[in-house]
């Protein structure tokens, strides 16, 4: 669906294709979330344990990380109709199965369909935008998508929370099939195709190496606990080597075939920088998601429904201020967002880290409202300058690596949160501590560390430029360097 000839829309007006795509992938990632509140429930219902409950986010998760690498080449093969229908058409049979399901292994299969469906829409929304929408007006529009990107995981446990109090878990499925279900009748209706398909042959090692390594060190990175270091270290480390073997098969077929994720993305300096800080971002962003509710809950004695309600404003803040963030964006550029942003996220974490038994709710509500409008106002800026320093046929594997880190970043950040929080209190237990300080004094460095790792976003957002023009290119450009078989992209790769 990328092709050069494809002219942007003119400003001033989200064009119709972003609204539909903006409206699809907000019902999507809205799922990523809404189990979290459920695992008491399945475990009662289906008979299974904690850790297996648990497997209804790891799968969703894992499945993402999987998949997202091939959309980079699916984007590129399908039109923008035929991309959307496949998208969400899976998604709506994996809702349905879900539902519907008779036992954990089955639930645990539409979970795993429907991030396979979600799994296309962020890329798809994200390489459409950077086609149609003009340069001068993407931070705009970029902000809009916001409201997909954090809104919808923040009202996930809220929603959820709510529906458990008055019904069963199969209703969070329930209802959210017909919405999707008309989501996608009226896009096919109103979509419109985003340039021609170009076909390509899939290389087969590439996805197998893709799938396995991106799932093992997801699923490595999401076993991390106190205790159980070495089994998921073991597995962390086997997917890295298999990403490994996918990357230098990547600088392979771009001298000589078509790779299922181009690497000469890396080749752009913004946007590497932006991937970086983009994934230590949500590292912290991840990890603070997972330890308040932590705090709140087993520390402060909160239920489900009242944590979902706390951070609520949070998130919302966050998807609203996204336009005017985005408006702010294409006016003055992205440094004098993303570093105060960045600095905010500093605070913030730091602030988390001062955590008390009595620290009053008002408090936390300020804090987490100053973390979701600094995370706001550093994401869009930096989406939009890194994917923006892509030459056009790049767009769609750039926001496959993008998506695709993302689920690295939040496997990671919540693995290193979590072990931090539980060796720090296991040793305090251990050392005669009493459990409610040993936890509370564990999360607090936890949170010290996600602290930390922001200090590194507020080193990266000083590198980035305020603008970042892509390449000019035309037609005959773009086929030689993607077919020149002498073009030594490892030389140039290890040279950037």
């Amino acid at each position: 669906m990328s092709v050069p000839s494809s002219p942007p829309v003119s400003g001033g007006r989200t064009p119709t294709v972003i609204r539909l795509l903006v409206l699809a992938t907000f019902v999507v990632i809205l799922n990523e979330t809404i189990m979290l509140n459920a695992i008491p429930r399945l475990m009662e219902d289906l008979e299974v344990t904690e850790r297996a409950a648990q497997w209804v986010s790891t799968a969703f998760m894992l499945t993402m990380a999987a998949v997202i690498p091939t959309t980079g080449w699916f984007l590129q093969r399908v039109s923008t109709r035929t991309a959307y229908a496949v998208a969400m058409s899976v998604f709506l049979f994996g809702t349905a199965l879900s539902a519907v399901a008779p036992s954990f292994a089955v639930l645990l299969v539409g979970r795993i369909i429907q991030a396979g469906g979600t799994a296309v829409m962020m890329p798809l929304l994200m390489t459409t935008l950077m086609t149609v929408v003009p340069e001068h007006d993407r931070g705009r529009v970029m902000g809009n998508v916001t409201l997909a990107i954090s809104v919808a995981p923040a009202m996930g446990p809220v929603i959820s929370g709510v529906v458990l109090q008055v019904g069963s878990w199969r209703w969070l499925f329930v209802l959210v099939l017909p919405i999707a279900g008309a989501v996608t009748w009226f896009g096919l209706r109103r979509l419109e195709n985003i340039g021609e398909p170009q076909p390509s042959a899939i290389d087969v090692l590439s996805v197998a190496l893709a799938a396995v390594g991106f799932g093992s060190l997801v699923f490595g990175l999401s076993r991390f606990e106190a205790g159980n270091v070495a089994g998921p270290a073991l597995t962390a480390a086997l997917g890295a080597a298999l990403i490994a073997a996918f990357v230098l098969r990547q600088i392979q077929l771009q001298r000589s075939g078509t790779p299922l994720l181009d690497m000469r993305v890396l080749l752009a300096g913004v946007y590497t920088k932006s991937l970086v800080l983009m994934s230590v971002a949500f590292m912290a962003m991840l990890g603070s998601m997972i330890l308040l509710p932590l705090y709140l809950q087993n520390l402060r004695g909160l239920s489900p429904l009242a944590t979902g309600l706390l951070v609520m404003p949070g998130g919302l803040a966050m998807g609203l201020l996204g336009p005017s963030i985005g408006r702010l964006f294409d006016r003055f550029g992205g440094r004098w967002l993303v570093i105060p942003g960045s600095v905010g996220i500093a605070l913030a974490l730091g602030g988390f880290a001062l955590i008390s038994m009595d620290m009053p709710y008002w408090q936390l509500l300020v804090l987490h409202v100053v973390l979701m409008v600094s995370l706001a106002a550093t994401f869009t800026p930096v989406f939009t300058l890194g994917l923006g320093a892509l030459p056009q046929h790049l767009y769609s594997h750039g926001s496959s690596m993008l998506g695709t880190l993302q689920q690295v970043a939040a496997a990671f950040g919540t693995a290193l949160v979590v072990t931090v929080m539980s060796t720090r209190s296991t040793a305090l237990i251990d050392d005669g501590v009493d459990a409610v300080t040993a936890h509370l004094d564990g999360t607090k460095l936890a949170f010290l560390v996600s602290a930390a790792m922001a200090l590194v976003v507020i080193v990266l957002a000083i590198l980035l430029p305020s603008r970042a023009d892509a390449p000019q290119e035309t037609e005959d450009s773009v086929d030689a360097e993607t077919l020149d078989p002498k073009a030594d992209t490892a030389v140039e790769l290890v040279k950037s």
